[in-house]
């Protein structure tokens, strides 16, 4: 009996650690902690529900990137009444991106709480910015709109949104070269390639050429990243001559 208590007694403990550090970086208490369990919960636990389905935090995370872009949709058409629809597309794209979001989620340290039988150091950037619309999903489901629309305010909006700054991000470097390139009349070409090297995750080697010279090279754990980053680093290159 005590052999059971005990166990009781520790899950009890876990919990309240749990709740503990999610109460600390929402800044309220929740009301069902089951849904924060689901949000730091990686697919390689391969825990599922009573029905048999998938228990992770993935449908929590297409939740979660929904909301996140309906508040941030309702903030910009508030805040830019004279943007037009494209204007307010793209200044949207810049806030949610993936890059934005990884940023988010690193600051808030979400890494910390992941239930996973992967090793944190073989996770690539992005579950930072997965576990961030995870966490939005989770406090729609537990507190409601409201509650959840002032926590992405005071989470995203409040420290990261400066609108004069963002107006003049570029979100996408490969878009700005191959626009460039259409416009003097340069043909540009990425060549990828697989390259694991000594490492145990797959990699993607790129490289970038202008009029059939090599300009840059990128290297990453998927082909959109690694061409992004040749594309950056082609742009610092060209910046002087391109015309945005």
């Amino acid at each position: 009996m005590s052999f059971i208590s005990n166990i009781l007694k520790s899950r009890s403990e876990q919990d309240e650690k749990f709740l503990a550090s999610i109460r600390k970086i929402i800044g309220f208490r929740p009301n069902n902690l089951k849904y924060y369990k689901s949000a730091f919960t990686h697919s390689s636990v391969k825990k599922t529900t009573e029905t048999g389905a998938p228990l992770n935090y993935e449908r929590l995370e297409f939740l979660g990137d929904a909301i996140l872009s309906s508040t941030i949709a309702v903030y910009l058409y508030k805040e830019i009444p004279n943007g037009s629809e494209g204007d307010l597309t793209q200044l949207r794209s810049k806030i949610v991106s993936r890059e934005h979001l990884n940023e988010i989620g690193k600051d808030l340290a979400l890494i910390n709480l992941i239930d996973s039988n992967v090793p944190k150091k073989n996770f690539g950037n992005n579950v930072h910015g997965n576990m961030f619309e995870a966490l939005v999903g989770a406090v729609y489901l537990d507190k409601g709109h409201d509650v959840c629309d002032k926590f992405i305010n005071r989470k995203v909006i409040e420290p990261y949104v400066d609108l004069e700054r963002l107006e003049g991000k570029i979100t996408s470097y490969k878009s700005v070269l191959i626009e460039w390139c259409q416009k003097v009349k340069k043909h540009i070409n990425y060549e990828v390639y697989e390259d694991t090297g000594n490492d145990t995750i797959k990699h993607f080697s790129v490289k970038l050429f202008i009029d059939n010279k090599i300009l840059s090279k990128g290297r990453a754990t998927s082909k959109k990243k690694a061409e992004e980053i040749a594309s950056k680093r082609a742009y610092y290159r060209l910046q002087d001559v391109i015309s945005i």
